[in-house]
């Protein structure tokens, strides 16, 4: 009797153990490899507009003010396409034209390819007095909101970290992101010194120091003087 009670508590331990095997393995499976990738921003693309009202004479002098700040963010984001949209079927059609080509040129003027600027055409029969519309595609990043649960810190039995751990480090870090952008695609690396590293090549080449020579003001000594 006592050999078949052996049995079968074993029997029940394996069955326990089989059942809770594949349920606890599945959750293993999902948990983040560290707090912090619990916490992933997401990236998503928008539009940045500016509207310009139409003049018969071209830009004015405000919009010109308002278009140098709106290409400077542009570069800052790198915007890709800018897309300026005239009205087609207005009264003031041919100022709207005039518009849009002196928008146009300003825009190469601050340094904008020709290429990365493109002109269309929306519908605005009916609209009173219809402006100009230019976009390109910005990117906003949502950030993790943290502290909204938080559980007893002493009471785990599993000894995992808080769910809120890490929340806060990410967050800050995707708040002070310039361009939400990069989490999409890589910016562009600027072209190297090749003139610097021809110099330095040289002067490793001869034996020579290849670190920058150092001046006064680059000295980390304390003043001696009585303040």
């Amino acid at each position: 009797m006592k050999s078949l009670a052996v049995i079968l508590s074993v029997g029940v331990l394996l069955g326990v153990c089989g059942c809770a095997t594949p349920g606890l393995q599945a959750r293993e499976d999902e948990k983040p490899p560290t707090v912090l990738d619990g916490y992933k921003a997401r990236a998503y693309p928008t539009d940045a507009e500016i509207q310009l009202a139409v003049h018969a004479q071209g830009l004015s002098s405000t919009q010109a003010d308002a278009l140098g700040q709106f290409s400077s963010e542009w570069d800052a984001d790198q915007g890709g396409v800018i897309t300026l949209r005239a009205p087609d079927g207005a009264p003031n059609a041919g100022a709207a034209f005039r518009t849009a080509e002196g928008a146009r040129a300003f825009l190469i003027r601050q340094g904008v390819p020709e290429d990365q600027i493109v002109i269309a055409g929306y519908d605005a029969r009916g609209v009173a007095d219809p402006n100009l519309l230019m976009t390109y595609t910005h990117y906003k990043v949502d950030i993790p909101v943290c502290g909204k649960t938080w559980t007893n810190l002493a009471n785990t039995m599993v000894n995992e970290p808080n769910r809120n751990f890490g929340c806060a480090v990410q967050a800050n870090m995707y708040a002070q992101l310039a361009n939400p952008g990069d989490l999409v695609h890589p910016r562009a690396s600027t072209p190297s010194d090749s003139g610097r590293r021809l110099t330095i090549l040289d002067l490793y080449r001869k034996g020579q120091t290849t670190s920058s020579a150092k001046d006064e003001n680059a000295k980390g000594t304390l003043s001696k003087a009585i303040q």
